[in-house]
């Protein structure tokens, strides 16, 4: 078992990402653990490393190739994690290692898979702001969603794109495309979707 109760349903993530900026014995436990095949130890590790990657990305950014690796996985857990930490990551890309993955990336929103399609969308506005140079292939891709995407749940992707587009739009200058974009979801399938969409409307 773990020395620091990764496999605790009530860790204290709070403290355990604090420790783990000196504790590299604990640092080293987390990264092995979002590998883990235990649900609680990945998911205690997992929102520990995302914690941060929030608040402290450059602790983290020596190990993009890991998470890169992570990305490139046939594990959609494995690539759910990446997904996330990557995008936090870039607060502190000045080496321009996601431009170069972009394509990557951002390919997995066009795949079959909701889960991890729906959370590239989810964390695109993270992108979106620290990557001005790709901001017009970001609401391109988000935009083009019935075209890109290729799974079976497509209308329910679009929910998680609305909030995308949401956090995106104040300072966007695609607002007239992006509305519109909106607007057509109203009579989505998903009712989730709809409401989304009819939400950010009284929101704009």
């Amino acid at each position: 078992m773990s020395n620091y109760k990764l496999e605790d349903k009530m860790v204290d993530i709070n403290k355990l990402s604090q420790d783990a900026l000196s504790d590299k014995r604990l640092f080293k436990e987390l990264l092995l653990g979002v590998k883990s095949k235990d649900n609680t130890i990945r998911s205690n590790s997992f929102r520990t490393l995302q914690l941060i990657s929030e608040e402290k990305p450059e602790f983290l950014y020596s190990h993009w190739d890991y998470f890169y690796e992570m990305l490139e996985s046939s594990n959609n857990y494995h690539k759910y994690i990446a997904i996330y930490i990557l995008a936090n990551l870039t607060q502190v890309d000045e080496e321009n290692k996601f431009n170069d993955i972009f394509d990557e990336y951002f390919a997995i929103f066009g795949g079959e898979k909701v889960m991890n399609a729906s959370h590239v969308a989810a964390n695109s506005p993270t992108i979106y702001k620290t990557k001005p140079e790709l901001q017009s292939k970001i609401i391109k891709i988000l935009l083009n969603t019935d075209t890109i995407h290729q799974g079976k749940q497509k209308e329910l992707v679009k929910a998680y794109v609305i909030e995308a587009l949401r956090k995106i739009y104040p300072e966007s200058p695609d607002k007239d495309k992006i509305t519109e974009f909106v607007k057509e979801q109203l009579n989505s399938s998903s009712p989730k979707t709809r409401d989304m969409a009819s939400c950010f409307l009284d929101r704009c």
